[in-house]
């Protein structure tokens, strides 16, 4: 496991943007990883927002963010963002940074697939 630092999380109003920001401790991972970003709101499931894998390269999308968030790795990988565009209230939610440092070979939404956890970072939009 590795420790996982978001950043980035405020309040903003219906139609705005932020940009989320993971760090990560270290990157030791075995065979290939995957990293992204989940949300959850009080009484509801954490749900996957977007995961990247570095296997192939592809990024995984909720459908609910499609077109708006995108996910993307800075010059040193152990850094992760998620750009979020046409922000609306339902996006408003914790957001948690995942990695999954062993043998990640496609991107999934399963958090139990995931080994490391950051401490959240919370996103509010308001109408």
């Amino acid at each position: 496991r590795v420790q996982l630092v978001e950043s980035g999380g405020g309040s903003v109003q219906a139609g705005g943007s932020l940009r989320l920001s993971c760090v990560a401790s270290e990157l030791t991972y075995y065979g290939t990883y995957c990293m992204g970003w989940f949300r959850q709101v009080p009484g509801k499931e954490r749900e996957g927002v977007a995961v990247y894998s570095d296997n192939n390269g592809r990024t995984l999308y909720a459908d609910s963010v499609k077109g708006r968030f995108t996910i993307s790795q800075g010059n040193a990988k152990n850094t992760m963002y998620l750009q979020m565009n046409s922000l609306k209230p339902e996006d408003t939610a914790m957001y948690y940074c995942a990695a999954d440092l062993t043998f990640c070979y496609s991107a999934s939404f399963s958090p139990r697939d995931f080994d490391s956890w950051g401490q959240g970072t919370q996103v509010t939009v308001s109408s």
